[in-house]
């Protein structure tokens, strides 16, 4: 037979993880609507007030911050995993400067020390072809993001899919340039920041034919769904580089809703639909634009913005005085 105590301790036990996961039921009006007070330590039942449980442990930290800086000075943990960074982020750094942690200058011969110390740091963070191989990666990841503006999600799904190109050995025979560029390309399609593939060839100085061939080299070997770039992705980076309002953007959005139900849209490039709606949002809104103008951000042809702008004209029976 079971001890008492025990089963009553199991029973508090149980019960303080089911408040924690909010899913408790009252155990006198059977209702599963509950709330947890830090402050009190308490459960309650918000439709009766019954006390479900009392004395929780807090699991925060026993002093108190006021200010951010007072906060990471009092923390104890270091920052969370930075896929970003080839260590992670978890690797020990010796600071350039002779100083300790009271600022001042060290000893002489501590100094000495020290320098032997970082040397030796920065030659072991490398250590392995891998490491050297992420190093370099990481380093790439930064300026090609940089140079796009894209978020830092992006940055973080990039890093994560080309972690998993290491580890399945896709990198072997091929340039790191070209994997990187293809995991941002890939990145900006999973996290729905659009990005061609000829701006992502332009910033990372690869053919757009072998960027093309590692994006599906991923798809394929990583075995990756990917959403399709819709046209209306586009639309609020086109129409803030031509400067027009937030007016012609949301007639550029409504005149793609229209074509995409009418099937206008199927098998047409999104950047090609995302410029002519916007050249012809911004006649009828009077901020015109040209052609040409909109033809070189969106880095299509000008044909091409003439024939979609005719098309969703002629099918939707649009006004457009020319």
């Amino acid at each position: 037979m079971a001890n008492p105590a025990q089963t009553s301790t199991q029973s508090r036990s149980q019960r303080f993880r089911d408040a924690t996961e909010a899913v408790v039921g009252c155990s006198d009006c059977g209702t599963a609507q509950v709330i947890r007070d830090p402050v009190r330590g308490e459960v309650i039942c918000t439709n009766c007030g019954l006390v479900l449980d009392s004395h929780m442990v807090d699991h925060g930290p026993e002093w108190r911050a006021f200010t951010s800086e007072e906060r990471d000075r009092r923390a104890r943990t270091g920052g969370p995993i930075d896929f970003t960074r080839h260590d992670k982020g978890l690797s020990t750094t010796i600071d350039w400067r002779d100083r300790d942690a009271s600022g001042r200058k060290l000893a002489p011969g501590l100094r000495a020390q020290i320098y032997r110390l970082r040397k030796w740091q920065i030659r072991t963070r490398v250590h392995s072809s891998i490491d050297r191989n992420l190093a370099r990666a990481m380093s790439e990841l930064d300026r090609i993001t940089s140079q796009l503006s894209v978020p830092r999600p992006v940055k973080e799904a990039s890093a994560i899919l080309y972690r998993r190109t290491v580890e399945r050995h896709l990198i072997r025979g091929r340039s790191i340039e070209a994997m990187i560029a293809a995991c941002v390309y890939a990145g900006c399609r999973l996290r729905q920041v659009p990005r061609t593939l000829d701006e992502i060839a332009h910033h990372s100085r690869i053919n757009r034919k072998e960027l093309g061939r590692c994006y599906r080299l991923l798809l394929r070997k990583l075995d990756m769904r990917v959403p399709i770039a819709q046209p209306a992705d586009f639309v609020p980076r086109f129409a803030q580089a031509l400067e027009l309002s937030s007016r012609s953007q949301r007639r550029a959005i409504d005149i793609l809703d229209k074509a995409k139900a009418k099937g206008i849209t199927a098998g047409k490039d999104p950047t090609g639909l995302a410029a002519a709606t916007l050249y012809i949002a911004s006649i009828q809104e009077g901020e015109r634009r040209t052609q040409r103008e909109i033809a070189n951000i969106a880095r299509v042809t000008e044909v091409t913005v003439r024939n979609r702008y005719k098309e969703m004209v002629r099918v939707l029976n649009l006004q457009v005085e020319i």
